[in-house]
């Protein structure tokens, strides 16, 4: 190894000329410096923080390839293509190959014309005997690396004979990355890789481009009309609606068809070949939207994902962190909106009971559903939940944009603890939202609860408003569900003292925007960073030239058979429209643009914005 790898302006000009930046994201450096002195690493930074520069310049700078270890064949593709639009050389040895490309592939591994070669964790357990040992391996990246831990949220058992690398290899440093790891994971994974003394690196969290929203209480119809309202704010640009079970997302893509909305549907239960074509769409803009289970995703790299939106609550603030961190990755305003009911609710306690690790996955929920029903800052409290901290909200969520205001609720409150008292605590909420309402479906008029005093008393709160209320009653801890007694609702000692009026209740006002969103248009967010832009430039942006620079870079990139965010990112477009370079040097000046993309695409893109100066 030579000792020039280590001098900064050497480090900073491979970046540029690779990569097409001049400085290196928080962390970045420190870390490549420590892999470059062939010691283990646990990195731990978020979706779009730059975690694959952290072994992508060493592999560069080192002789040798780097191994990078990755769970899906997609997320390897996807790194392959980005790596050889930059003009890297690097490969993925997998089974979507055909054995003369795997053959081609192992060659230039044993010649070293390779620096990255990418591979699954089968077939590296595989080929730890063979090609493995007649390659000059740089370093060892395991990307994904909480799959390897019983306690990560996407755990699997082809992992855990990951630790094999370091007997096997014993010279050749390891670098351990993830986007979401708590404490128990992060140490898990040690174990397990036998890290020897690796530093743990641990990124800020914080997204400040991702807006954070949560709406409660939702029946199908309202979310319905949300998402679609929602989506008219974001004409054109792609999102991925995350639902819990497969029928939803087929149900949800097939309502999003009826209104001229391109989507897909991304599930298990789908043939390899139809969740291929479905990702695929997505990812080359041929569809707008993927309705999807949390099987979709991980190691997506469009970069363009402008929102995310959660059907259901997930299981877990992990899941959900890693999910929402699938927008924005390009560092651009984005959009998150999370559907919170009590019905997710007793559902998600259901699995997370019947599970293998019930306490924990309980508590893991607890976490979610205090977030989804918090009134203090929203990105606090996922900051806190990974053990940053922050001093100050972040003016991004809707819990800042609109503080919650709270009204006396005490009799909205007895009302529905009577209703739960007359009926000896036998019913769950939907039959309580049928009481109160006064809607005599079959079940009430079997079981004779239409001449219960109570029935009807609550006639003039709307269903989706009780649906919130109660919400809000479970929280301020009024009542408890009895999941193992078909989840029926029981009264607490405080829901006796408001119900007897002890004690008064202060419930949150419901406010129900999707109108006025729609009306207003599309905002774009004030609090997340725009684009850096070079000094001395006019902050404008041509929207015309925009639309003309992404009408190109689509061109380019179907000539290639490449998704287009490879060709640029959204946010190198954003830079070109504002400050309209009109010679090659002064294109190959924008961030984000190599020496290979320089050379490659610079005349084309050029010409094009001289018609617009």
């Amino acid at each position: 190894m030579h000792l020039r790898i280590y001098a900064p302006n050497f480090m900073l000009q491979t970046l540029k000329t690779y990569f097409g930046y001049d400085s290196f994201r928080p962390l970045q450096e420190e870390i490549i410096r420590h892999l470059l002195a062939r010691k283990d690493a646990l990195v731990l930074m978020p979706t779009g923080g730059g975690k694959s520069i952290c072994y992508q310049l060493p592999a560069l700078l080192c002789e040798g390839t780097a191994v990078v270890v990755s769970p899906l064949i997609s997320l390897m593709k996807d790194q392959v293509e980005s790596l050889v639009a930059n003009g890297i050389a690097a490969g993925a040895l997998n089974s979507n190959n055909d054995e003369t490309a795997n053959a081609a592939l192992r060659r230039a591994c044993t010649e070293g014309k390779l620096k990255l070669l990418y591979i699954s964790p089968e077939k590296l357990l595989a080929e730890a005997n063979y090609l493995l040992r007649d390659m000059h391996i740089s370093l060892f990246a395991i990307d994904e690396a909480h799959c390897i831990s019983q306690w990560g949220h996407d755990f699997r058992p082809e992992y855990t004979q990951m630790g094999i690398l370091h007997q096997q290899f014993p010279h050749v440093p390891i670098i351990a990355l993830t986007a979401t790891a708590d404490k128990i994971t992060r140490e898990d994974i040690i174990k397990q890789l036998h890290l020897e003394q690796p530093k743990i690196f641990i990124s800020s969290f914080d997204r400040p481009n991702l807006s954070l929203a949560v709406k409660r209480g939702y029946q199908q119809k309202e979310k319905s009309k949300a998402i679609l309202d929602f989506i008219g704010r974001h004409p054109g640009e792609s999102g991925v609606i995350y639902c819990m079970s497969r029928s939803k997302t087929e149900s949800v893509a097939q309502m999003l068809q009826k209104q001229g909305i391109k989507a897909a549907v991304y599930h298990a239960g789908l043939s390899a070949d139809k969740r291929d074509r479905a990702q695929d769409d997505f990812i080359n803009d041929r569809v707008q939207v993927v309705c999807a289970t949390i099987a979709f995703g991980m190691g997506i790299d469009k970069s363009n994902v402008r929102w995310v939106i959660h059907y259901n609550l997930p299981k877990s603030i992990e899941s959900f962190y890693q999910e929402i961190g699938r927008a924005g990755r390009d560092g651009l305003p984005s959009d998150t909106l999370l559907f919170y009911s009590l019905a997710d609710l007793i559902l998600l306690t259901k699995f997370a009971t019947e599970s293998g690790q019930q306490s924990i996955n309980i508590e893991k929920l607890q976490r979610m559903q205090q977030y989804a029903e918090a009134d203090i800052c929203r990105r606090r409290i996922l900051l806190s939940y990974f053990g940053e901290n922050t001093t100050h909200d972040c003016g991004n969520c809707d819990v800042c944009k609109n503080p919650p205001e709270r009204f006396d609720g005490t009799i909205i409150v007895q009302k529905a603890l009577s209703a739960i008292v007359r009926t000896d605590q036998q019913i769950g909420t939907g039959i309580l939202v049928d009481i109160l309402r006064g809607t005599l479906s079959p079940e009430i008029a079997e079981r004779g609860y239409h001449h219960l005093k109570t029935f009807g008393a609550g006639r003039e709160v709307p269903a989706r408003d009780w649906q919130d209320y109660l919400l809000q009653m479970l929280q301020l801890g009024y009542f408890e569900i009895a999941y193992n007694e078909n989840n029926h609702l029981k009264i607490t000692a405080s829901g006796s003292d408001v119900l007897f009026g002890r004690a008064n209740a202060q419930l949150v006002v419901i406010r129900r925007e999707e109108a006025a969103d729609s009306k207003r248009g599309r905002k774009r967010k004030s609090t997340a960073p725009a684009p850096e832009l070079p000094l001395g430039l006019p902050n404008t942006e041509n929207g015309e030239l925009f639309e003309a620079l992404r009408q190109l870079r689509k061109r380019l990139a179907d000539q290639e058979a490449l998704p287009a965010y490879i060709v640029l990112s959204d946010k190198v477009l954003h830079l070109l429209s504002t400050s309209r370079p009109t010679t090659i040097e002064a294109f190959g000046n924008i961030s984000g643009i190599g020496e290979y993309k320089k050379k490659k695409y610079g005349k084309d893109f050029v010409e094009l914005i001289k018609k617009y100066h």
